[in-house]
């Protein structure tokens, strides 16, 4: 099972919804049979006891203070939210280096950064979708792309596959401006699944994470990296093609190895600790990383946090 999920096999499946079954299915759906829980937000008055009612809802405190059964009741209980909010700008379309270390994609090695983090968001989708619970997503790059707003019916894991596949990177990224935008138009309290790069100023990043926790969303960070990127592996001279309207420039790789490691481990560094400050979850995927224990790790973390 784990060689169905590695990237290499992914890349050969045709199509989201093929990738999100065979993942859902084949791996995370055995092991985490319903890793999300609803959940009760804030506590807003009691009331009397009824026959029928459900127990786990008294008051014990007020039952012993005044002999009198109180249930707590609450401004509104439901089912998990989920907010996908997928990167498509044009960092994202980067696929790797070949053998040669020329900067060229193996297009049969793995995924691309885009596609790896589709398949991740249409994975989640289908797994909240067979909870019957809600989901929802959103694309952008300078800008809010699309949206498909929250729903738990049959036909939304289609309708949020054809706005991912129909979805390319051509733009600039601004994730700060962006953050804040879809945090006001996510009126109701979910988990927020953000899937992206990153490769943009950490700081109003951070910020704009600052404002969805502000709204009491739960927020989870899956900073999607290629391995060439962090591990800067390139051997022969190279040239790096310019994305989001940066220039092209030919290098010798081994001189720049030393400043380029210095750089990415800071800038990673820095996002890591700003998303957990902000009671972000953190996730730093590869792109060469089996899906599966992409995905597992974080559900099992969720689980830990609901026992």
């Amino acid at each position: 099972m784990p060689k169905l999920l590695d990237p290499p096999t992914l890349a050969k499946l045709k199509g989201l919804r093929l990738r999100a079954r065979h993942i859902v299915e084949g791996y995370v759906a055995g092991l985490h049979r319903s890793p999300f829980q609803g959940f009760s937000v804030e506590f807003a008055e009691h009331r009397e006891y009824a026959p029928g009612d459900d127990l786990k809802h008294v008051d014990w405190k007020v039952l012993g203070k005044t002999d009198r059964v109180y249930l707590k009741q609450y401004e509104e209980e439901t089912n998990l939210i989920g907010y996908l909010v997928l990167d498509v700008s044009e960092s994202m379309a980067y696929g790797g280096a070949g053998d040669e270390g020329r900067g060229m994609r193996d297009a049969q090695a793995a995924l691309s950064k885009l596609e790896y983090a589709q398949t991740a968001a249409a994975a989640l989708a289908y797994l909240i979708l067979q909870q019957q619970d809600s989901i929802g997503l959103a694309t952008f790059d300078r800008e809010v792309r699309r949206v498909v707003r929250p729903s738990a019916s049959a036909s939304t894991l289609g309708q949020l596959i054809r706005v991912m596949e129909e979805s390319t990177g051509a733009e600039k990224t601004s994730t700060g401006p962006i953050f804040h935008d879809l945090a006001e138009r996510f009126t109701r309290r979910g988990v927020v699944v953000i899937l992206s790069d990153l490769f943009d100023d950490p700081e109003p990043m951070l910020a704009g994470l600052k404002h969805f926790r502000s709204r009491r969303h739960d927020v989870v960070v899956m900073h999607v990296m290629d391995p060439a990127e962090i591990d800067f592996d390139f051997q022969q001279p190279t040239l790096f093609k310019g994305l989001e309207a940066m220039g092209d420039l030919l290098v010798e790789p081994a001189r720049l190895r030393q400043a380029y490691k210095a750089e990415i481990d800071a800038f990673l560094k820095q996002v890591a600790t700003g998303c957990r400050a902000q009671g972000a979850d953190y996730l730093l995927l590869r792109t060469d990383q089996p899906m599966d224990a992409v995905l597992s790790r974080w559900l099992a973390h969720r689980q830990r946090r609901v026992r």
